[in-house]
């Protein structure tokens, strides 16, 4: 025998309507933070999304960052699969931060908060 309530739940769920019970749904925006880091990432994606960097550029380009705190988010964002490093054995060694397929990816969404910017900021 179903009772009352279970009929209604049956039926929310056909009809689309929220479940009574709260679930753990994973937040995307979340994740896509996660996945880009620190305050500084922003702007690492802003200079690579113009091409190849070396560290030193990229440190000349964002004002106020520290050589660590551009390491620290140079790493982060390599780790999630976001840019990649060349090192190339020259003296002294050369190193590069490219974009990956991943990090091209972004482009749009970064763009899109530029415009939010111009416009509301």
């Amino acid at each position: 025998m179903v009772t009352n309530e279970q009929h209604e739940h049956k039926k929310g769920a056909r009809t689309g309507s929220a479940p009574k019970e709260a679930t753990c749904i994973p937040c995307s925006i979340e994740k896509t933070l996660d996945v880009i880091g620190g305050k500084w990432a922003f702007l690492v994606l802003r200079e690579l999304f113009g091409g190849t960097k070396r560290f030193g550029e990229l440190q000349r380009n964002i004002h106020n960052i520290s050589p660590t705190a551009l390491t620290n988010t140079l790493r982060h964002m390599e780790e999630k699969g976001v840019l990649e490093r060349r090192v190339y054995p020259t003296v002294p060694v050369t190193v590069e931060y490219t974009l990956t397929p991943k990090g091209e990816d972004l482009h749009p969404i970064i763009k899109g908060m530029k415009l939010w910017a111009a416009k509301w900021a």
